[in-house]
């Protein structure tokens, strides 16, 4: 074999002419025979080279500027189009100050005068100014001065029983309980008041208050029943125009007129509310829960839905003879 391979390479040498130049072995470390070796440049027919232009290094370097000018020429033909554009808009021609003139002042106008100019003004024209705005002062008083603050405000709950409102209405405590509230350290005693206020004109009102004493508690409630006060509609004979049901919460109120003479026939919370509201001659019952809160309040929801018969002629537009036939 070493002498096949030696035979081989003296007449590849004798082969090459003086003049050719002898390559030199790219890996002088491998043997002779791998050295000598030719490679194929395509190793089958299905694979072919591609070979694609390589731009040199100094085409882009060329290429760079001339785009970038290409940029800028573009933005100024862009600029100068835009000012072409604007300076082709019509532009509002500038006023002077000289030409404008104001409108005409109307017949029998007086030009105020300055108000440096003006006479003091006193303290009553100060306070009569403000009351023809906001009307009078704290109480009907017309003091001026008055401060809110020094204004002293007494809480109901705090006057004495004849520093109290004195009007028309009356009271009738419905109901006093005590209640509980559980909190973290223990149970919070408190007593919880019902109490009905009226006039005995058709005016009456429901009022509930809490408070840990039962006179505060009560206190409390005659003025909540003063703020919810309602208008109980009633004939000369001091009963309702007509029947009427009403619910509230689970207690149900039943509503009835009567004739002379007859009485408020009603128990509980019912006959305290219409004996308040001034009603002489009426039917009433409580037909599902016993609350006295929940029935008083559903008598007041019942009145208020009666209606006189003088309103309902007029929204009929008949008069009231022929509402009977």
């Amino acid at each position: 074999m070493a002498a096949t391979a030696s035979t081989a390479a003296a007449m590849a040498m004798a082969t090459i002419s003086p003049t050719t130049p002898i390559p030199t072995a790219p890996f002088p470390s491998l043997p002779l025979g791998f050295r000598l070796r030719p490679q194929p440049l395509l190793l089958s027919a299905s694979r072919r080279l591609l070979l694609l232009p390589v731009p040199r290094a100094s085409s882009w370097d060329e290429s760079a500027p001339e785009e970038e000018g290409d940029a800028e020429e573009s933005e100024e033909s862009a600029a100068a189009g835009d000012e072409e554009d604007e300076d082709e808009k019509p532009r509002p021609e500038p006023v002077s100050s000289a030409e404008f003139q104001f409108a005409a002042p109307p017949e029998g106008y007086v030009e105020p005068a300055a108000f440096d100019e003006l006479p003091p003004e006193s303290p009553e024209d100060v306070a009569a100014a403000y009351e023809s705005l906001y009307g009078p002062a704290f109480s009907g008083e017309t003091v001026l001065g008055n401060n809110v603050f020094e204004v002293k405000v007494v809480d109901p709950i705090d006057m004495d029983r004849e520093q109290r409102p004195n009007d028309d209405f009356s009271e009738r405590v419905v109901q006093v309980n005590r209640v509980t509230k559980v909190v973290k350290g223990g149970r919070q005693l408190s007593y919880r008041a019902i109490v009905v206020v009226g006039d005995m004109k058709g005016h009456v009102g429901v009022g509930v208050g809490k408070a840990k004493e039962v006179t505060e508690a009560i206190t409390k409630a005659a003025m909540n029943g003063r703020r919810n006060l309602v208008t109980v509609p009633l004939t000369k004979y001091c009963t309702f125009p007509h029947r009427a049901d009403a619910d509230f919460g689970a207690a149900r109120v039943m509503l009835r007129p009567a004739c002379p003479g007859s009485g408020v026939i009603a128990g509980g919370a019912v006959r305290v509310v219409l004996e308040m509201a001034g009603v002489e001659n009426a039917l009433g019952k409580q037909l599902r829960s016993k609350n006295p809160l929940n029935n008083a309040r559903a008598t007041i929801k019942a009145t208020q839905m009666m209606r006189q018969f003088k309103d309902v002629s007029e929204e009929r537009g008949i008069p009231m003879e022929e509402l009977w036939k």
